[in-house]
Order: structure tokens, then C-alpha cells, then sequence
């Protein structure tokens, strides 16, 4: 699956290789306003100007910090469309040296521009590094955008720096939450410590914390905040995360007087139940008088945790031997998924019930209250909490609706934009600057500009930017902006279903249903055909190298070389040929195919249980969460795309059905990759 808003770029040849549609140079006769009125609405094919190559030999010159070249290209320039961006490049060269004047009056020249946030971020990063206060305040104040962590911490030094009496009070929930901290939060972290803020409760909390986001080498760093008698050697330290289980057995019969070892016991059990949930439990069974009965039940949440995600029996016992010990959210939500796999609705509704509000109000968690309680009787009470999230365009506002029982359908489509609407939205220099860049085949940079200039567009003005990046043929975009939209909707934009002259044959030859074809591509690529994901998958089906080698074998494709990949007739063939192979091999049920297509048949097929679930059940179990997340999308997806090729509304319900129970013939299919 090809994440696209971080999609690679793709490197660029000074021939293009297809047409493009638009074109968006200035010339000193021509405004662009007047021919953008002229010829948006008519495809026009341009190709790389003498201009366009010196900006990617200016882009080349600044990566390999040509400084020379890039100040002769910048002369060449001064007029270009990213013209900005080469200015850029300059200033980040000599960002130690800069003069702030000369950064401030970059910043005036592009306001509310994404390369000036980007300016604005590495001067601030510049400024707090060097900790000059003053020209940090000066800037801080401007970012348009939320801080990164890293900015947020600098702020937080130069305010106590100032002696801002509030600063370690706003510092103190990072405490919990920043795991993994960048570098300059550590002095702010450590005031914490130094100013008694954190004593050595919170910091074993800290590291339970961190062994649970498996963040290891934070928690050893995390150590050396504890008190002397507490804080382990290097080597303990190590053999806790590396290797517990001879330490803990040669622990002695009694060490409750021992806090450093009662800590490391239980961090020690719970590095074992990330291997083997049964050990952990066996050794905790029989440490357990050692330990307090807060650290028990800690100890205890974590092998339920891992149990429920390798979907062991013993879960929701587990976590019940944990009686009321507070949960993180990720060990609730995993408490939650242990006891829908075992029809536990008692368990399901009291675990989410305790849930952090914010947590609880998550779909996925609204959704499972309200079949707990259905479950229990609670009819009302069920129905209120579907109500609130019936209607959303996603896997759980879709089941939501299912069990209210309101069809899912596209809602009513508003009116296409304007002539002048769409002249408007287009003649926003951020638009332009992505759109350039599109051209330029610098997708990055593109996708990077776009996103910002979608920010505080109203619906009307996301519909046109929509229709725009469709004209381009900028599928990804056209599909993510029309997604924004918060009353007005045009759903033929949010789910397009482009290349239709090659998917439908490609789908029919493989009596495929077109919807499910269509909602797994839009999971995969958005429909960018020469996408490529770090991973190495590759084109609108995003296939894996042995994956297309495997299937162009199989289906007798005797031709096929990995340089076919892109052809877009070649991988929908590849594709939706794969897609039949793993959905006649799993049930030919389309949630095990779907898993499947993402993480492997093996896996798929070992997800089910030992008896019948829900296809949702199943969905929501699945312990990738990238592969849970897709799953849910994908079926999504085709639920939206079935109304919209049918004209009729749907249901999810009926597409994720029941997934049998294991046969005890897992290893069917293995030649599947």
C-alpha cells in the first residue's frame, strides 16, 4: 500500500514522457490570470522550458551545496515561478551566518506562503539551537502551523530561560507522552527532575511506557533518572530488554524489599510476552508475591495485550487478572479486541466505558459501545451511540448506519464549480507553485504545496481544487481535497474511477466485482500509475517485484520483465489476476482477500478463529494495524463505489458477512506469495 501523501518523487528526464495538461508560465506580455481564463477548461501540452531545467539544475546545485552554482542559476531566475524556492536554497546554505534582516525580509516577500513556514521552521530550529532567545521570540509567534516537537521544546527552554513560572507546568504532560523525545526536550524534561517535579514514580511510569511503545533504548536513557539505589547498570539494564528470563529465574524466592528488581521483573515479564505470553504468565505466576498488586496487574495487562493481538484464548483472562490497573490506550483498545473475539460484550462495554474521553470517542470505539449495549439489551442507549456517527463516510459511520438501518448512499452531490470558481481557486500562487511542480514530475514538492494551500478553503473552493488536480489528471489530489469537504460533497470526486477502459475489462476477464477492484486501488495508489512505495510496490495495484514475477508465471505472461510494471495494461492484469488467485483461496470472501492482498495469505488465513466471526470482527482483530486499516478502507471504498456504479444504496454489512472458522488446512495455498 503506497502511503500518497508522502508519495516519492519520481525522477525527472528532461523529455516528459506524456503530455501534460495545463500550462501555467508567465511571460512579461502575458498575465497568468488572463490565460489561465483563457484555456483551463481545454488540455494543452507543454514541455520542460530552458527556465524549468536551470531550476532543477539550481534544486541539484543546492543538494550537493554547490553554493557557486546555485548563486549563478539564482541570477537566471529571478523571475521563474519558483523562483522562492531558489532564494530558499541560498538562505539554508548560510542559515548559521544569515543575517536576521536578511531572513526576516524573505519572510515578509512570501507570506502565508509553505516555503516561508519552511524558512520560518529551520530559522527557529537555527535560533533555539544556538539559543539566541530573543530572535526566536521574534518568529515564534508567526507559524501557521502547529510546531513540531522540536520547535514546541525550544519554546518551552526559551521561556524558562525568562524564568516563566508556568513553564514546567505545561512541560509536565510530556512527560508521559514524549517517549521518544528529540533532542532539545531533553534539558526541559530534565528540569522536571531537577526542579523535584518528577520523582521516581513517574519515572518508572515513564519507562513502563516506553517498553510498551517498544521504545528500549529511550528506556534505558530514562533509567539514569533514577534515584542511585533504583538505577541499574548498563549491563542489567540491557539484559532486562535483551534477554530477561535467566535473570528472572535466578532472582531470589523474596526480593518485595527490592524496588529496582521488582521493577525490572515485571519489565523483564512483559519483553517476554512479546515472545511467548504463556512463559511470561508462568514466570509471573511464580514471582508474584514479590510483587505489589499494582505492579501484578501491570504485569498482567501487558500479556493480555500481546496474547489478544496474536489472538490467543487466554486474553480477556489475562487482563482480568489485572483487575482495575489504568490501561494506555493501545493496551485498552487491545483488551477491547480480545473480548470481541470471544463475544465478551460485558468486557467490551466496561473497557471502553473506562476509556480516556478522547479515546472513547473515536468511531471505532463508539461503534463497539453500541453493540455492547445492544448486545446487553440497552436498545436506546445502543441506537443513541450509532446515531452519532451514522452517516460518516467511513468503515464504522457505515456499520453504524447498517444497524440503524439506513442504506448507505452517496449524499446529494452539489452543484460542479464555476467557471469563475474555478479561475479563482487556480489563480492562488500556492496552486500554481504545485501544480509547476506537478509538471516538473517533483511530486514531493507538489503534494507538500497543494496540502498547504488547501488549508481554510471553503467547500466550494475544495470542490474546484478538486476538479482542477482531476483535469490534470492529478487523481490523488482531486480524491484527498474532495475528501475535505464538510457539507457540500461531490462523491464522484471523493471515489473517481479512472483508466475505466482498462479496470472494468481487466475486472470482468477476472469475474471480479469492479467495486471491490476499484475500492482496493484507491487504497493502494489513489490511482498514480508510476507510484512507487518504500517498499518497492509498484504502479496503480502497487504489486511487490516477486509478487508480478510470481503471477506473470502463474497466469503463463511469458514476456513479462520487471520494466512492464508501470504499463498500466500490465499491472491491472498482474493485479486483479492476483486478486482472484488469494480470493479463490480464502473462502472467496473479499475482507481475506483484502488482508491478504496487503500482508500475505498466510497470515490472513491464520487471523481467522476457532470459530465463525463477524467479517468486522475480523477486521477489527487484525493485528497489523497498517493491514487494519486497510482492510476497513478497502471495504469502505467498494461499499461507496458499488452505490455510485449502481445507482443503489448499499450495505457494508453484506460485503464483510462471516468469515469460517479455521479447518485445521492452514497451509492450503502457501505457494501464494
Amino acid at each position: 500500500m503506497l502511503e500518497t501523501d508522502t508519495l516519492p518523487e519520481i525522477q525527472l528526464t528532461m523529455k516528459f514522457r506524456h503530455a501534460l495538461r495545463y500550462a501555467f508560465r508567465r511571460s512579461a506580455q502575458v498575465t497568468l490570470p488572463i490565460i489561465l481564463s483563457a484555456c483551463f477548461l481545454a488540455p494543452l501540452s507543454v514541455l520542460a522550458s530552458g527556465a524549468d531545467e536551470q531550476f532543477l539544475a539550481a534544486r541539484s546545485a543546492a543538494r550537493n551545496g554547490d553554493k557557486v552554482r546555485l548563486e549563478q542559476l539564482a541570477a537566471t531566475l529571478q523571475n521563474y515561478e519558483l523562483a522562492s524556492y531558489v532564494d530558499y536554497w541560498q538562505l539554508l546554505l548560510d542559515l548559521k551566518e544569515a543575517d536576521p534582516a536578511t531572513v526576516a525580509a524573505f519572510l515578509d516577500r512570501n507570506p502565508n506562503s509553505y516555503v516561508a513556514e519552511k524558512l520560518r521552521t529551520d530559522w527557529l530550529r537555527q535560533t533555539g539551537k544556538q539559543q539566541e532567545w530573543a530572535a526566536f521570540d521574534r518568529e515564534f509567534p508567526s507559524l501557521l502551523q502547529p510546531p513540531p516537537q522540536d520547535i514546541a521544546c525550544y519554546s518551552l527552554q526559551s521561556r524558562r530561560a525568562q524564568g516563566d513560572p508556568r513553564t514546567l507546568d505545561d512541560a509536565l504532560p510530556l512527560w508521559l507522552t514524549l517517549l521518544e523525545p528529540p533532542e532539545p526536550c531533553y534539558p526541559v524534561l530534565e528540569a522536571l527532575i531537577l526542579e523535584k517535579r518528577v520523582l521516581a514514580d513517574a519515572v518508572w511510569a515513564r519507562i513502563r511506557n516506553q517498553f510498551e511503545a517498544n521504545k528500549t533504548t529511550a528506556a534505558a536513557y530514562s533509567m539514569n533518572y533514577l534515584p542511585p539505589s533504583q538505577t541499574p547498570d548498563k549491563s542489567l539494564a540491557q539484559t532486562i530488554i535483551g534477554a530477561p528470563l535467566p535473570w528472572l529465574i535466578r532472582l531470589p524466592s523474596d526480593f518485595s524489599g527490592n524496588r529496582m528488581q521488582r521493577q525490572l521483573a515485571i519489565l523483564g515479564i512483559q519483553r517476554i510476552a512479546r515472545n511467548d505470553p504463556r512463559m511470561a504468565a508462568q514466570q509471573l505466576q511464580r514471582i508474584a508475591s514479590s510483587l505489589s498488586e499494582e505492579e501484578q496487574g501491570w504485569a498482567w495487562t501487558q500479556i493480555g495485550r500481546q496474547a489478544a493481538q496474536d489472538h490467543m484464548p487466554e486474553a480477556i483472562e489475562w487482563y482480568r487478572k489485572g483487575g482495575d490497573t489504568p490501561l494506555s490506550d493501545d493496551v485498552a483498545e487491545w483488551k477491547v479486541r480480545a473480548a470481541l473475539r470471544v463475544q465478551d460484550w460485558g468486557a467490551v462495554r466496561s473497557t471502553i466505558e473506562a476509556m480516556a474521553p478522547e479515546l472513547a470517542a473515536q468511531t471505532a470505539w463508539v461503534y463497539w459501545l453500541g453493540r455492547a449495549y445492544r448486545a446487553g439489551g440497552r436498545l436506546a442507549e445502543a441506537d443513541a451511540q450509532f446515531a452519532k456517527i451514522a452517516g460518516q463516510p467511513d468503515f464504522y459511520g457505515n456499520l453504524a448506519s447498517d444497524d440503524l438501518g439506513q442504506p448507505i448512499a452517496p449524499p446529494p452531490q452539489a452543484s460542479p464549480p464555476s467557471r469563475e470558481e474555478l479561475a479563482a481557486v487556480q489563480a492562488k500562487p500556492g496552486v500554481q507553485r504545485a501544480l509547476l511542480f506537478f509538471r516538473l514530475n517533483l511530486r514531493s514538492e507538489a503534494v507538500r504545496e497543494w496540502n498547504w494551500s488547501l488549508r481554510g478553503m471553503s467547500d466550494r473552493e475544495l470542490l474546484s481544487a478538486s476538479t482542477i488536480a482531476l483535469r490534470a489528471d492529478i487523481y490523488d489530489r482531486a480524491i484527498a481535497t474532495a475528501d475535505r469537504t464538510r457539507e457540500e460533497h461531490d462523491y464522484s470526486l471523493r471515489y473517481l474511477a479512472p483508466f475505466g477502459d482498462q479496470v472494468r475489462p481487466a475486472a470482468r476477464n477476472q469475474a471480479l466485482d469492479d467495486a471491490w477492484v476499484y475500492g482496493l486501488m484507491r487504497q493502494e495508489s489513489r490511482f498514480v500509475s508510476n507510484a512507487r512505495s518504500g517498499a518497492g510496490a509498484s504502479g496503480l495495484m502497487q504489486l511487490m517485484p516477486a509478487t508480478a514475477k510470481w503471477v506473470a508465471g502463474k497466469i503463463g505472461l511469458k514476456s513479462y520483465h520487471q520494466g512492464q510494471v508501470n504499463d498500466t495494461e500490465t499491472n491491472l492484469l498482474l493485479g486483479t489476476s492476483y486478486m482472484r488467485l488469494v480470493l479463490e483461496d480464502l473462502d472467496n470472501h473479499p475482507v481475506l482477500a483484502s488482508a491478504a492482498y496487503n500482508a500475505g495469505p498466510g497470515r490472513a488465513r491464520r487471523w481467522r478463529a476457532d470459530v465463525a466471526l463477524e467479517g468486522a470482527i475480523y477486521a477489527e482483530t487484525i493485528p497489523f494495524s497498517e493491514t487494519r486499516d486497510y482492510v476497513k478502507k478497502v471495504m469502505s471504498n467498494s461499499v461507496y463505489y458499488s452505490a455510485l456504479f449502481d445507482g443503489r444504496p448499499q450495505t457494508l454489512k453484506n460485503r464483510l458477512g462471516v468469515i469460517a472458522p479455521r479447518t485445521g488446512g492452514e497451509a492450503k495455498g502457501r505457494e501464494l506469495p
